[in-house]
């Protein structure tokens, strides 16, 4: 059973709990289990979410980072045992946590192989960062931005778009502005969070309001022989124009061994694969970004170039 991870940093105050509510209430199909980490005795964040679902664990007293380390790897496989076993694990870190720690023990073969690592998204509070520039200038918010596949600048009901546009500038100082997103009531759609499934036959979802960011999705498959090295010499040219891809690949220079390939904004990793691609294929790739931005003539035309004739 392999369970993906997302993990949602933040400063404190910045709205992790309200997307968290948010998406526990629209999973879009998923059962998904929250691990939350208030830093006190009383760990509210939990209390909030639990009115949504029942699938909350709470690590207290401590920050996931540094003394509850333990307990979060405990708390991973004990989720992953349950019966049923959940589709999806948010982790919601405390707001004084650098996440950089917990990703490097995300990142551990042994967990990653159960529970790999899916994305992190750091909330940013644009009104606070407008009030206090100096922020910009603090240790504990630049590392919590630079781990973060995607920055999404949240409460953006509140402010005008000259407001929202100087935020923007900010941020973008830090990370590119295709990986920054305007969120309002915490609502972001679960395909930027999590890359869809191959297989499985998805729930429709129920209707929610979207951000005002519409996303498009391509398909791409081939039944031809492919080069392991082609495809790593043009995946950068994919990962410049999407925000997500997953898929199953066969490459000649690894006969009969199924190789699961995931990126999120820049990051990407290869790993064995359980299954191959399906119905006799040699690639099955779903591949998400920015509506206008992706298509399927270009996406196919890039690819085209790892087939071997």
């Amino acid at each position: 059973m392999i369970v993906p991870v997302l993990l949602v940093a933040g400063a404190l105050g910045a709205g992790k709990t309200t997307l968290l509510n948010h998406l526990l209430a629209n999973p879009d199909g998923r059962r998904i289990a929250a691990v939350v980490n208030d830093f006190g005795a009383v760990d509210i964040d939990a209390q909030l979410l639990g009115t949504v679902t029942e699938e909350v664990i709470s690590l207290k007293n401590g920050c996931i980072c540094c003394s509850l380390q333990g307990d979060l790897l405990r708390t991973l496989s004990a989720v992953i045992k349950r019966d049923p076993a959940p589709d999806a694990i948010v982790i919601e870190t405390s707001g004084i946590s650098d996440p950089a720690e917990i990703i490097r023990n995300l990142m551990d073969p042994v967990i990653f192989k159960v529970a790999p690592l899916e994305t992190v998204v750091t909330l940013v509070d644009p009104q606070r960062l407008r009030d206090a520039p100096e922020l910009e200038q603090d240790a504990l918010w630049r590392s919590q931005l630079r781990a973060a596949d995607f920055a999404l600048l949240t409460k953006t009901d509140l402010l005008d778009r000259v407001a929202l546009d100087e935020v923007r500038a900010v941020v973008g100082r830090h990370k590119p502005q295709s990986a920054i997103f305007e969120v309002a009531h915490g609502i972001v759609p679960p395909d930027l969070l999590f890359s869809r499934e191959l297989r499985a036959p998805r729930a429709m979802p129920r209707q929610m309001p979207v951000m005002s960011e519409p996303f498009a999705t391509v398909t791409w498959t081939s039944r031809a022989p492919l080069s392991l090295a082609r495809f790593q010499q043009v995946i950068g040219q994919l990962a410049a124009r999407t925000l997500r891809i997953k898929g199953l690949l066969l490459f000649t220079e690894h006969p009969g061994k199924p190789i699961l390939f995931q990126s999120v904004a820049t990051r990407g990793t290869l790993a064995p694969a359980p299954l191959p691609p399906a119905d006799g294929l040699t690639a099955q790739l779903v591949l998400i970004g920015r509506e206008g931005e992706i298509a399927a003539d270009q996406i196919d035309a890039v690819m085209r170039g790892i087939e071997m004739s």
